[in-house]
């Protein structure tokens, strides 16, 4: 358990690296994790096709990281922010339930004309493309408990496919409609300054604070930390309760979905609480989170659980998919691009922000929210910068896409029971 954790915290390490060093990893916003395990994985491929030999890890410490990730995820599943966020946002959200549909429906319909296990579309479909490698990951045992076997593996592969996908779809298709459908823009430059390696990281985008180089030794810094993370294991205890009267019900959860629950419950309870400060002042009972530490705390248990999961790849076994997988990651590219460009493009409004909105909308729906604000800062990087967009996304990404998605995907399986 301690070795896996070792190595896979290597292979976090030696993907920061890579990152920093290697350009079209910082464009496609490949994370560090996932660069650095694919080097494992495929060190054990070699391994296993020379000897036979089959390297295992333990998944144990993995788990819990995964666990505490999701629950940072429910901590920022605010519902005030709807109000905020008006039509548009709505309207994003409406797109999201339709994409996380269709990227579920599809690849099980190509699995039947295939003769492939149905499960396998599940795998590839939003348990990897909108759920990215988190969720890949979270889903994967429930996959593997269900009997398909390399459930892990082929979920990740999905998953890597769709952030190199995303990335590489939301520009192009964006810069085709600006060009094609709306009249010409004044070109603008922007400019970020963040740290190459921890692009690719799930994180809260909607305040700037939260992707600032920030380093402190500060001892409240260090409390707030504590804080922070105490509040996390509260909810992953609580939650593993929940989870255990979810499985009564017949459905299948995965093992997170109670702590996600229950962290989102437990900030909205505490945002419509008020109570008093050290200066006797009223506030807002959520305001003792400090969501942006929370977080942070989510985020460096995101980036040791990919680690550890991309280490774990056992690329044998995504031979006898081979072909099934192509075509079924294919047809995602496909459908999504289509949806975006014919469908999303006129529910936003036929403008430049909805242009820019189809480059987000490519980021997360193929891979995950620094994606999306990766491409949509490449278009505003060429043309001129848009409030909106860097308003929306973030909020659906970060906040909602998870939880939308968990719905959904659990849907879906309860078809398969």
């Amino acid at each position: 358990m301690i070795q896996t954790a070792g190595v896979g915290a290597l292979a976090l390490v030696l993907g920061m690296w890579l990152t920093r060093k290697v350009k079209w990893l910082q464009k496609f916003c490949v994370p560090s994790p996932v660069s650095g395990g694919i080097i494992f994985s495929i060190l054990t491929l070699a391994i296993y096709a020379w000897s036979g030999l089959e390297v295992s890890f333990d998944g144990t410490l993995k788990d819990v990281f995964m666990l505490a990730f999701f629950t940072s995820v429910g901590f920022q599943s605010d519902l005030k922010v709807l109000k905020q966020g008006g039509r548009p946002l709505l309207v994003m959200l409406s797109l999201l339930v339709v994409i996380i549909t269709l990227q579920n429906a599809m690849p099980i319909g190509v699995t039947k004309l295939m003769d492939v296990d149905p499960l396998v579309g599940i795998a590839v479909g939003s348990v990897s493309m909108t759920g990215g490698h988190g969720t890949a990951g979270g889903f994967s045992s429930v996959l593997e408990g269900m009997g398909l076997n390399g459930a892990g593996t082929i979920a990740m592969a999905a998953a890597t496919f769709g952030l190199i996908a995303g990335s590489m779809l939301g520009g192009p298709l964006a810069e085709y409609i600006i060009r094609t459908k709306l009249k010409s823009e004044q070109l603008q430059t922007q400019d970020e300054d963040i740290d190459p390696a921890m692009a690719g990281i799930e994180s809260d985008e909607a305040s700037p604070t939260g992707r600032a180089k920030r380093i402190s030794s500060n001892e409240l810094e260090f409390q707030q930390y504590a804080k922070a993370t105490y509040f996390i294991l509260l909810v992953m205890a609580g939650g593993t309760l929940l989870s255990w009267a979810l499985e009564k019900t017949g459905i299948t959860f995965p093992t997170y979905f109670g702590a996600l629950i229950l962290a989102a419950l437990m900030r909205n309870v505490m945002g419509a609480m008020h109570i008093k400060d050290d200066s006797g002042n009223l506030m807002k009972a959520d305001k003792m989170l400090d969501m942006e530490r929370i977080i942070s705390v989510g985020n460096i248990c995101l980036s040791l659980f990919l680690g550890m999961a991309m280490i774990s790849l056992k690329l044998w076994e995504l031979q006898s998919l081979a072909l099934p997988l192509i075509v079924m990651l294919l047809s995602q590219v496909a459908m999504l691009a289509l949806f975006a460009y014919f469908i999303a493009f006129r529910w936003l409004g036929k403008d430049y922000d909805a242009a820019v909105l189809v480059a987000g909308i490519c980021g997360f729906g193929l891979g995950a929210t620094p994606n999306a604000m990766a491409n949509m800062s490449a278009v505003c990087y060429k043309y001129h910068y848009s409030v909106k967009p860097f308003l929306i996304v973030p909020i659906v990404g970060a906040m909602f896409a998870d939880l939308i998605n968990t719905g959904i995907i659990t849907l879906f399986l309860s078809f398969f029971n």
